[in-house]
């Protein structure tokens, strides 16, 4: 066949797009196939020739990804930031795209719609109306005040027992300075202490004196 012994002409200026290089090669429209059903031959060619292109810049786009993906790693290493850091970047990222979304806030406004109306029914405010009515009566019962008074009077009776417990003690504490035993047994330490210090002085004394005899008196040789 004529068609099979052609080289593909790499000369063209539409080499980089599939279709363009296609129409380079002659195709039997036989071996293509029929055109699909409502497309003339003249509309499909133009329709794979704009999908040769958008596939085309496709792979451009991905490519141009690609290095954009690198540079910024790159950038990234040189700040210190690690890949957890950019992971709680993306979850706030995508915690924010979620809050402002549409999705968020017609459920946000449902869910204050149904709260309105949960507070605002029948149920709910005789629901709360006989609570308060409770409490109040309660608060005000017979067995409800016998139960504060008896917790007030047990901490007065607490506070004034440990107050009477202080007093003891320190009044006992003082009768037991002032006894007799307590001031003969304070006399004997005082005693002891006395002796002790004079004790020590008196072996001061001893080791300053170069000789016991200068220690002495001067005798008087007078006569009578």
């Amino acid at each position: 066949m004529e068609s099979a012994n052609q080289d593909i002409n790499l000369n063209s200026p539409n080499k980089g797009l599939l279709a363009d290089a296609m129409t380079d090669v002659p195709v039997d429209n036989a071996a293509r196939g029929a055109a699909p059903e409502g497309l003339t031959l003249a509309e499909e060619e133009e329709l794979r020739a704009e999908l040769a292109k958008v596939e085309e810049e496709i792979g451009t786009l991905r490519q141009v990804l690609a290095a954009k993906e690198r540079h910024c790693g790159e950038l990234k290493r040189k700040l210190g930031l690690t890949p957890l850091d950019g992971l709680k970047q993306n979850l706030s990222k995508s915690w924010h795209d979620v809050q402002v979304s549409n999705a968020y806030v017609k459920t946000s406004e449902k869910l204050g719609e149904w709260n309105d109306k949960v507070t605002q029914s029948d149920l709910y405010l005789s629901a709360s109306s006989t609570l308060e009515d409770w409490n109040e009566k309660l608060t005000q019962s017979e067995a409800y005040k016998k139960t504060q008074e008896t917790l007030s009077q047990a901490g007065q009776k607490t506070s004034a027992a440990l107050s009477n417990v202080g007093s003891v003690i320190s009044r006992k504490l003082g009768d037991m300075r002032n006894s007799a035993t307590f001031k003969s047994f304070e006399d004997r330490v005082g005693t002891i202490k006395s002796r002790v210090v004079g004790s020590r002085e008196n072996s001061t004394d001893g080791l300053h004196s170069p000789s016991g005899a200068g220690d002495k008196p001067p005798q008087d040789n007078a006569p009578f």
